[in-house]
């Protein structure tokens, strides 16, 4: 049974003063079985562009240690900060022990009011700023199937897999699956999280990898501006507008393919990966996409244009004709026709 560590008086007025936002990342180790203050770093840019560069090389392969992170974001106590518990695999038993011993008593010293979110890693890809980003994705995505629900899906899928017609399409066809490279999936959790509000595609052939182009920040009127001329792209926009009063954030996906300047390599591909990739990150980043667009230049795109795909107009109801009515009253005694005989007689 472990003893009850405490922080050192040194360690406690630091954690006291550090919560005012001066610093940026505390460091925090058990030394001759107390809590004391290992490293630590002041701010220097945004909060996610000081993470991985502050934080990464902190970490011993085979030492744990706590580390506090402050984030830009604040609550009612103040600056919102995560508290990340570093265990690597290659750390003794008993220091792996001890830390998961103590790391209530750290959360108690510093005040859990302040901590936003919490992590735990043995790897570095567990604790750095994608590591995190997949961290906070996961705890957003809907809850895991039954088994019941599970069965149910895959029903409906072999249905959608029987379906298939003269007429029907083939529903079975599944594009190319290019990966994401590491730093357009950052991009993708920046846009999520409302951090950047454009990203731009493009399929590396040679190595058969989506890679990131840019994320430059572009205003609508920047947008056709974006749009190649001469080669395939993808694109993410963050549109930014009023709909009947409301404001709204809608992600719209753009797919540029400009005609037959491009080889038809390059259309089949683009064409074909595009299924896949949208899949990708709809389901795995559970980032929504309001509207997916194809077009074929910069210049088609405009406010208007995004607005109508966006919200498009509905179909006015075409009411039926309506008979009149006939004017209220009697209307007289009805005429009786007579027909003619068999001699062209009246009867």
């Amino acid at each position: 049974m472990f003893l009850v560590l405490l922080a050192t008086p040194e360690l406690k007025e630091f954690l006291f003063k550090a919560r005012n936002g001066s610093v940026r990342l505390i460091k925090v180790v058990i030394e001759d079985e107390q809590l004391v203050l290992g490293a630590y770093k002041e701010p220097s840019r945004s909060w996610d562009q000081d993470y991985d560069r502050f934080l990464l090389p902190l970490l011993e392969e085979d030492e744990p240690c706590y580390i506090l992170y402050r984030l830009d974001s604040q609550n009612a106590q103040g600056y919102e900060w995560l508290f990340i518990s570093w265990s690597p695999d290659h750390s003794p038993v008993r220091q792996k022990m001890l830390y998961a011993a103590t790391r209530a008593t750290v959360k108690k010293e510093f005040g859990g009011g302040h901590v936003k979110d919490e992590i735990f890693g043995t790897l570095q890809e567990d604790v750095s700023f994608l590591g995190y980003q997949r961290h906070v994705s996961s705890c957003s995505a809907p809850a895991p199937l039954t088994a019941a629900e599970q069965e149910l899906q895959q029903i409906k899928i072999n249905e959608v897999k029987t379906e298939i017609s003269v007429e029907s399409k083939h529903q079975t066809l599944q594009g190319l699956a290019f990966p994401l490279q590491e730093e357009a999936q950052r991009a993708i959790l920046l846009l999520k999280q409302r951090n950047i509000n454009y990203i731009q595609l493009k399929l590396d052939i040679e190595r058969e990898t989506v890679e990131l182009v840019h994320t430059k920040a572009t205003e609508l009127g920047e947008l056709p501006r974006r749009i190649p001329t001469d080669t395939p792209r993808y694109h993410f926009f963050l549109y930014k507008h009023s709909h009947e009063g409301d404001y709204l954030e809608s992600v719209v996906f753009i797919y540029s393919m400009p005609g037959y300047k491009c080889s038809i390599k390059e259309r089949m591909l683009y064409s074909s990966c595009k299924s896949r990739l949208l899949d990708e990150v709809e389901q795995d980043f559970q980032l929504e996409i309001a509207k997916k667009m194809e077009i074929d230049n910069g210049d088609e795109l405009s406010a208007d244009l995004l607005y109508e795909e966006v919200h498009p107009k509905q179909q006015a109801f075409k009411q039926a004709f309506a008979k009149p009515k006939g004017p209220a009253g009697k209307r007289g005694v009805k005429r009786i026709i007579k027909g003619a005989g068999e001699n062209g007689e009246d009867r």
